[in-house]
């Protein structure tokens, strides 16, 4: 390995599901870093760790099966392997699963004949043990020519035995690819890694030639690790049923499966509801009384009334959300961490392709549920080109957590005065069906869509399915951190500069409109008797001079488009701002109704609820106007980084284009007719 450098690179590679992710993380612990690979949108994790006074930068690579790339994903891991570790790999730990041996070893044995140092870890040791599956480990090091080590990653066991191996990497004397398979269908040729870097030369007839070989070699080399497995591993004749194979038969059932699905679904909203209810209370109360002091102890003013109605209005809108945010994300990494993900794809996937996708679409989909983004970019694993496009153009469909407080604060308001009956509530309920709405418009469209684009390429799904395993509530912890922080900072920059934007426009007013209501008002309130009078006028003052504002009139001038939908200039204006982050709904609604009111300290729900139409007098935020927000919300495309991420996955603006108009186009309609209907 080099010396001239000040650290020694290490790469981990492995199947999906063997631990790698895990092993990368009891290595390096916290000092990690995500970043992109050049020219692609495939997420790189790096870390460091220091082992008897050298230090060590971790590399962990995507999933692998082979090293002959069959998607995206994969096709990154073997270039940052084969292409660039040329000059800066120095050791390549290949990380396998101890109690599924042989079917790892095909992508270990390639990359072994790369001859590079290497070091084989042998993860899920605890696994293999508890199933009686014992390995010769000196017999298996000698057949494969590198060091060898077991560990169980989860538990950080064999992790010190590991550092101080990758120091003793070496590179094997042992060959498993075929010589004369490579001078039937490679003679130039001179190594294994020379037929590797062919394959991404973009010459058709060498990628005709490399594909004869790949399935030549294939077979050569599944006869040898069967030998191998002959040699270096006593497994019993039987396997005795385990937890996971009694677990699956329950939540793989044909028809038990989906009903453990729902119950599942069913129980974790109304968890969310029922365990967030009070930290969202104490939240929200704290910002308005927040808001209320700032107001009073500072000096009147400008400054003041950007800091409250701007500033605090606008960041309170998105802070009251996060309880409901961490545990939405801590449901989910249970469900992933236990491996019951994996058992939801398989189930869903007969389901899926009546629709025209399959189950490597439903990890992307059910992902969406997080966010959109990250869940279009893993539909890169899916070969078939048809169901690729499909996936991408109906995963926003899905209700991600940015929606989520535009769902709470409506259903909050719809069901302010309904009581839980224990565990049971109606909010959880409603989230759910908003939950389910969105998957079955995704299934929906993409029916559609099935009709429309044509492939000849086949669709098949094949799954390997982890274990059950007790979740590492660190990992969780830390996660959720990591979601919270992204949804605070991130989210929460927008917003604040919405915010800020927001204020000015509803603060101001072209030409003289707001000297011309002050001196409508001046009169009236010096004549008026009392105080509650005066306070009434007041606020008659200053709803007049937000619909006079810059807000006001570009509110008004979209106002006749979304009328029919039963929102008013407010909600329109809201609308607008929501397409950077569907989650600045509830910020701009938060500016627009602290807007000249700053030592009002009732909630923005209390202040939407006391909302009143001008005209009738009646509240505007009826149950009709909110089920149209809601249904508009679960099915329009509000959000600017999906777009993006559509357009720079499929390299075409018109698939981007396609998901606006046709996503906007049923939240309109949908939104219209349910209006309609409940008014």
């Amino acid at each position: 390995m080099s010396s001239t450098t000040h650290h020694i690179s290490v790469a981990l590679i492995g199947n999906p599901n063997s631990g790698k992710s895990t092993l990368f993380n009891a290595l390096t612990g916290l000092n990690q870093k995500t970043g992109n690979y050049p020219g692609v949108t495939v997420d790189k994790h790096y870390g460091h760790y220091t082992f008897n006074h050298q230090r060590f930068k971790l590399t962990d690579l995507p999933g692998s099966y082979s090293l002959f790339p069959k998607s995206i994903d994969e096709e990154v891991a073997c270039k940052e392997l084969i292409i660039n570790s040329t000059h800066h790999t120095d050791v390549v730990v290949i990380v396998t699963d101890a109690s599924n041996l042989k079917r790892h070893l095909l992508l270990a044995t390639q990359i072994i004949d790369l001859k590079k140092p290497c070091v084989l870890a042998l993860n899920m040791i605890d696994e293999a043990t508890k199933n009686d599956i014992v390995i010769y480990y000196q017999d298996l090091e000698h057949s494969l020519g590198i060091p060898i080590v077991p560990i169980d990653a989860r538990n950080k066991k064999g992790i010190d035995e590991l550092k101080q191996t990758i120091t003793q990497a070496r590179v094997s004397n042992s060959v498993f690819y075929s010589f004369d398979k490579q001078k039937e269908f490679l003679p130039e040729c001179k190594s294994y890694l020379d037929i590797a870097k062919l394959q991404f030369d973009g010459n058709a007839e060498a990628l005709t030639q490399i594909k004869q070989f790949e399935s030549a070699d294939n077979m050569n080399r599944f006869a040898t690790i069967n030998y191998i497995m002959a040699k270096c591993v006593k497994q019993p004749k039987q396997l005795h049923k385990n937890l996971t194979q009694k677990l699956d038969a329950v939540f793989t059932h044909r028809t038990l499966g989906f009903v453990c699905f729902l119950a599942i679904l069913f129980t974790v909203f109304q968890v969310l509801f029922y365990v967030s209810e009070y930290p969202m209370m104490w939240i929200e109360e704290g910002f308005a009384k927040l808001m209320g002091f700032t107001a009073n102890i500072l000096p009147q003013g400008k400054l003041n009334d950007l800091l409250v109605n701007g500033v605090l209005a606008g960041i309170s809108g998105i802070v009251i959300f996060v309880p409901q945010i961490a545990f939405l994300f801590f449901f989910i990494a249970i469900l992933e961490d236990t491996g019951y993900m994996a058992r939801v794809s398989f189930i869903l996937d007969r389901l899926m392709r009546r629709f025209g996708l399959n189950g490597k679409s439903v990890i992307p989909i059910i992902s969406s549920v997080a966010c959109a983004v990250p869940s279009i970019m893993s539909a890169r694993t899916i070969t078939n080109w048809k169901d690729r496009i499909i996936t991408i153009l109906v995963a926003p469909f899905m209700s991600c957590s940015a929606r989520l407080p535009v769902y709470t604060l409506l259903i909050g308001m719809m069901f302010a005065n309904s009581k839980s009956t224990g565990f049971f509530n109606y909010q959880g309920t409603v989230l759910m069906s908003l939950y389910l709405l969105g998957f079955f418009a995704a299934l929906g469209a993409a029916y559609i869509l099935k009709l429309f684009l044509k492939t000849t390429e086949k669709s098949y799904f094949i799954m390997e399915m982890p274990i059950y395993r007790t979740p590492q509530w660190q990992t969780i912890g830390l996660l959720v951190l990591e979601k919270v922080k992204i949804f605070l900072f991130d989210a929460g920059k927008i917003i604040l500069a919405i915010s800020i934007v927001l204020w000015f426009l509803s603060s101001y007013a072209p030409s003289n409109n707001f000297e011309s209501l002050e001196k409508k008002y001046a009169q009236s309130v010096i004549i008026a008797t009392n105080d509650s009078l005066k306070n009434e006028l007041a606020l008659q003052l200053n709803a007049e001079k937000l619909e006079a504002s810059y807000a006001g009139v570009l509110g008004k001038k979209i106002e006749p488009v979304i009328k029919p939908l039963g929102f008013d200039w407010k909600i329109g204006i809201a609308l607008i701002t929501s397409f950077a982050a569907r989650e600045v709904f509830v910020g701009t609604m938060a500016t627009i109704y602290s807007t000249g009111d700053a030592e009002n300290e009732n909630t923005l729900r209390e202040k939407l609820l006391a909302e009143k139409n001008t005209e009738t007098k009646l509240p505007v935020y009826t149950n009709a106007v909110c089920w149209s927000l809601l249904v508009f919300y679960v099915f329009a495309m509000q959000c600017m980084s999906t777009l993006a991420t559509t357009y720079r996955e499929t390299k075409q603006w018109k698939w981007a284009a396609l998901q606006l108009v046709f996503m906007t186009g049923v939240a309109y309609l949908s939104s219209f007719i349910v209006y309609q209907l409940l008014s």
